[in-house]
C-alpha cells in the first residue's frame, strides 16, 4: 500500500506562502484590480503577484475576468471554492489572536538559549 502525502499539507500549499493569504484577504473584501492589489500589499513585486494570482486561478480559488476595453481591465475575485476557505481563515485569525503572544515568548526564549 502506498502512503499518501498529508492532506493538510496539500491544502496549505494552495493558500499558503508569503503573499497568497494577503491576496485572499483583500479579495474576500471585494473584487480588485491588479494594481489595487499591488498597492494594498506592500513589498510584493509585480512578478510575484502575477505568479501568485495565476496559481490561485489555476487552483480554482480566484476568478480572473478580463474586459475588452482600452486600456485593458482585469478584475480578480473569489470563486465559490475560494470563499469556502474563509471559515478556515477566520479560525486561523482566532488562533493567532489567542496565541501569538505565547509564540513570541517561545521564540524569545529559544533565541536567547541559542546565543549562549
Amino acid at each position: 500500500m502506498v502512503e499518501k502525502a498529508c492532506p493538510i499539507g496539500g491544502s496549505i500549499n494552495i493558500f499558503g506562502g508569503k503573499w497568497k493569504p494577503e491576496i485572499l484577504y483583500f479579495l474576500n473584501q471585494s473584487p480588485r484590480r491588479f494594481n489595487e492589489l499591488r498597492r494594498l500589499i506592500p513589498g510584493v513585486t509585480q512578478r510575484m503577484l502575477t505568479q501568485q494570482l495565476r496559481e490561485l486561478e489555476r487552483d480554482g480559488i480566484i476568478n480572473r475576468q478580463q474586459y475588452l476595453e482600452i486600456p485593458p481591465k482585469v478584475i480578480y475575485s473569489m470563486t465559490e471554492l475560494g470563499l469556502s476557505l474563509i471559515p478556515i481563515f477566520n479560525k486561523l485569525e482566532e488562533w493567532s489572536s489567542k496565541n501569538m503572544k505565547k509564540v513570541d515568548k517561545a521564540r524569545t526564549r529559544y533565541d536567547s538559549s541559542k546565543k549562549k
